[in-house]
């Protein structure tokens, strides 16, 4: 499950903008797919701008033809120091489940994605690209 969502919220400053240079890629724990925060309205959302062949097929398998450029994490707006909620898309199921991302470092956010509220959640560690 993607999280850490990766991410995006680190971005978020408190006007609501994200500080200069911020907009970096994370990726997964497999490095098999890179996603990159980006502004969506007022929110921020990250956006996949890399994947290798076998992430791509498997989101095809679940019914998503196109993995890059597709939002993954979606509206995730601030909900606390270093804390983001929003919603969290799985393209290998075609599925989207309320989501929160945690900077954890300087170079790490842990993204939860949970069914309803706070059951059935998986998390994962997204790490910056460098």
């Amino acid at each position: 499950m993607v999280t850490g969502l990766p991410m995006l919220l680190l971005l978020a400053g408190a006007a609501g903008a994200a500080p200069p240079g911020l907009y970096h890629s994370y990726h997964n724990p497999s490095n098999s797919v890179h996603i990159r925060p980006e502004p969506c309205g007022p929110n921020i959302c990250g956006v996949v701008v890399w994947a290798n062949d076998k992430a791509k097929a498997d989101a095809a398998k679940g019914g998503t033809s196109h993995l890059i450029g597709l939002q993954l994490f979606r509206n995730f707006r601030p909900d606390g120091p270093d804390r983001w909620k929003g919603s969290v898309f799985v393209p290998d199921i075609n599925k989207t489940f309320s989501g929160r991302v945690v900077r954890t470092g300087d170079k790490t956010l842990k993204g939860t994605g949970c069914l309803v509220g706070k059951l059935g959640c998986k998390s994962q560690k997204w790490m910056l690209v460098e």
